[in-house]
């Protein structure tokens, strides 16, 4: 209910004519494990899908999202990770962290996070590439990184850009929404 005067609340589109700026989001990936990509690749479609200009930061691990010769065979590893959830869907136990150092544990936890995803009729990592980069998604490799990890230009996906964290810092002063995951 408004009060008199008071425009009511809409979920109209704005109006393109009327010079609103539309809203940006810098992320900063910093991360290479695949469930710690996938909520950068998740933010990053649904505010390209809301129109809002997006940009994509890669940085030390992170820079596996966009290097070619890493970026198909990101992986989950469950060492460490206290969050993990049981192997078996429904089923609430915790799992012991020695367990995650056993061998081929790491490749248990990819195969599962993939089937969840599948599950879930959530793309993979590569169809959320494909969606970003349709959308507009901007991706950059952070130089710095670059020369840290010994990544060659031609080791980055041809939509990436090279970038220097101070132009990164650039875009990010003007975002409305500023993530370092």
């Amino acid at each position: 209910m408004t009060s008199p005067g008071e425009k009511p609340f809409t979920l109209e589109e704005p109006d393109p004519d009327a010079g609103q700026k539309s809203k940006r989001m810098a992320l900063v990936a910093s991360k290479g494990g695949l469930d710690e990509v996938y909520p950068i690749l998740i933010m990053a479609t649904t505010a390209a899908a809301l129109e809002w200009e997006v940009g994509i930061f890669c940085t030390f691990y992170g820079l596996d999202m966009v290097n070619t010769k890493r970026m198909h065979s990101l992986k989950v590893s469950p060492l460490g990770n206290a969050a993990a959830p049981p192997p078996l869907k429904g089923k609430e136990f915790g799992v012991p962290n020695f367990i995650s150092m056993l061998p081929g544990m790491t490749t248990v936890a990819t195969k599962m996070m993939r089937g969840w995803m599948k599950d879930s009729n959530i793309p993979d990592f590569d169809e959320m590439m494909e969606l970003c980069l349709e959308s507009g998604v901007e991706f950059y490799a952070c130089a710095t990184t670059m020369g840290v990890m010994n990544v060659k230009q031609e080791d980055i996906m041809p939509q990436a850009t090279c970038l220097g964290a101070a132009a990164f810092l650039d875009f990010a002063a003007d975002a409305d929404l500023a993530l370092f995951i």
